[in-house]
């Protein structure tokens, strides 16, 4: 009997089992540093002619492995093995599958602690962040099996006179699995799992920032029965899958999560028709964001101070979801401020294998420069509150960094940075504030606080976002609780962890027999 699905409690660290259990997963895998990991395709682990090196970006001299530098050859490879297991594992029961999923959750947990230790020395996650970021993917695990349970049989109708009909839910074929380095668990287990629960055969390729996770993902798979190719696992640039794989005749779908530059690439060169296809391939794409949190003259300002301090800084800046804008009424606009920069200033940087450290660095050092350049831009468009400089240490460290007085069209306003860095707008009440919460091109979160109902009320009718919260802060959906996905350049709203996510890995097929 598979009990009601429930979101998967956190870890307290407090606890001191729970601390040394943690210190000893770091401590473990720090003693591997510079293992040398395998692509993995058709069952068989393969080596490709070069390797590259995963770094600890609060560390960069210490590496955490060095992995396979697929090229085409390999790709290319991956996908005939996907292909091949795809005529078996298309007619697998859906239970065996869901069955497979279940236990992946069971050893998951059991190996929870090394999978934290991987996220805060492979991405530089706090010890928090990690294990959230854990507990997601293990609810993924969880909820897609037990949705493909409601889905696998076949699904109601309205009878007829004379007919037997059928609507049954089949998988699509092979598909690219192409998640992000920033929830490098928990996006890369819903996606793989989804694709994989209905049905599909998969090439996972990971992000060159966190390819160790990507590898942890397919020992588990593996050690939890998953057969031969139906996962193959390949590092390696993300040209081999973002235009190889993607243009591939034989690939029916990409599921991606990343820039909205890259996304667009993919959705664009998933739309030309190759050689051999026959069929539209499907675009699930979760593309970023510039989200906001909306503050009222109404509203409670120490519940927001707290709203935005950890929705803009929580693993630097660097979640889609992240609220790199406040939009903050006039008429609190100074109160709201004098209470924000001390909150910032008391977040303590530096390596987060150390607990007292809550933010750590930036992914590499692309990312950093990247985001000194908008500083020096944010320096120009508005008033450098607290921050906009690098910490000391051997990794890619920056300050939480705030501007002040930022008009609503400035590029620190509009354009995604991903990083500790917020822009403060001022809106001369609700009904502008709305519209400047609505001026960029992303729509994917965002959270208003107000203690008024009626501007509530307004608020979930004109707040254009996939996921918005009301007197809360705008990160940390739950898988089932706040279905995630966005509108308008932030992607295809796919509604990951929602009870119709399934879907989009599937293709509905009636059948009518008449007797």
């Amino acid at each position: 009997m598979v009990l009601p699905f429930k979101n998967e409690p956190y870890k307290n660290f407090s606890c001191e089992p729970c601390k040394k259990a943690q210190l000893d997963a770091i401590a473990a895998l720090e003693k591997t540093y510079g293992k040398t990991y395998p692509a993995f395709i058709g069952g068989k682990e393969v080596t490709a002619s070069e390797t590259f090196a995963s770094i600890n970006p609060a560390d960069k001299d210490k590496v955490i492995g060095h992995f396979q530098k697929a090229d085409e050859k390999l790709a290319e490879q991956a996908l005939q093995a996907a292909l091949e297991a795809f005529e078996w594992w298309r007619f697998y029961d859906f239970r065996e599958r869901a069955n497979i999923l279940l236990k992946a959750a069971t050893i998951a947990r059991r190996r929870r602690y090394e999978i934290n230790a991987g996220m805060v020395l492979e991405e530089g996650k706090n010890w928090i962040e990690a294990d959230v970021d854990t507990a997601e993917g293990i609810d993924f695990l969880d909820f897609y099996a037990r949705e493909m349970l409601r889905l696998g049989p076949n699904q109601p109708v309205t009878p007829f006179p004379g007919e037997n009909n059928e609507l049954r839910y089949i998988p699509l074929g092979v598909g690219i699995i192409i998640p992000p380095w920033n929830f490098p668990w928990a996006i890369l287990v819903g996606m793989s799992s989804a694709a994989i629960v209905t049905g599909n055969t998969i090439v996972l390729k990971p992000s060159s920032d966190s390819p160790y996770i990507g590898w942890l993902f397919t020992e588990i798979m593996r050690e939890a029965g998953l057969p031969d190719g139906v996962l193959n696992y390949l590092s390696g640039p993300g040209r081999v899958a973002g235009e190889f794989l993607v243009n591939h005749p034989k690939t029916r779908f990409i599921s991606f999560t990343g820039s909205k530059e890259v996304g667009l690439r993919i959705v664009e060169n998933a739309a030309r028709k190759q050689e051999g296809q026959i069929w539209i391939k499907r675009v699930v794409a979760e593309m970023g964001g510039k989200d906001c949190i909306l503050v009222d003259e109404e509203a409670d300002i120490d519940a927001a101070v707290e709203g935005v301090a950890v929705s803009a800084y929580g693993f630097g800046g660097q979640k889609c979801s992240a609220c790199s804008r406040a939009i903050i009424d006039e008429k609190v606009y100074d109160e709201f401020v004098a209470r924000l920069i001390p909150r910032v200033k008391k977040i303590t940087v530096g390596e987060t294998k150390d607990t007292a450290n809550w933010m750590g660095p930036v992914i590499n050092e692309k990312a950093l420069k990247n985001t000194l350049a908008y500083i020096e831009i944010g320096k120009k468009e508005g008033e450098l509150l607290t921050g906009g400089n690098t910490v000391e240490g051997n990794g890619f460290f920056l300050e939480p960094t705030v501007f002040g007085n930022v008009a609503w069209d400035a590029r620190i306003a509009q354009e995604e940075i991903f990083a500790p860095v917020l822009a403060i707008v001022k809106c001369k009440d609700f009904d502008d504030g709305l519209r400047i919460v609505n001026s960029t091109e992303y729509g994917l979160t965002g959270s208003v606080y107000t203690n008024n109902r009626c501007k509530i009320a307004k608020a979930k009718r004109l707040f254009h976002v996939g996921n918005m919260y009301v007197n809360r802060k705008c990160t940390g959906a739950l898988v089932d609780v706040q279905p995630f996905g966005g509108f308008n350049m932030s992607g295809t709203d796919s509604k990951a962890g929602g009870r119709d996510y399934l879907l989009l890995f599937m293709q509905g097929k009636s059948i009518a027999e008449r007797f």
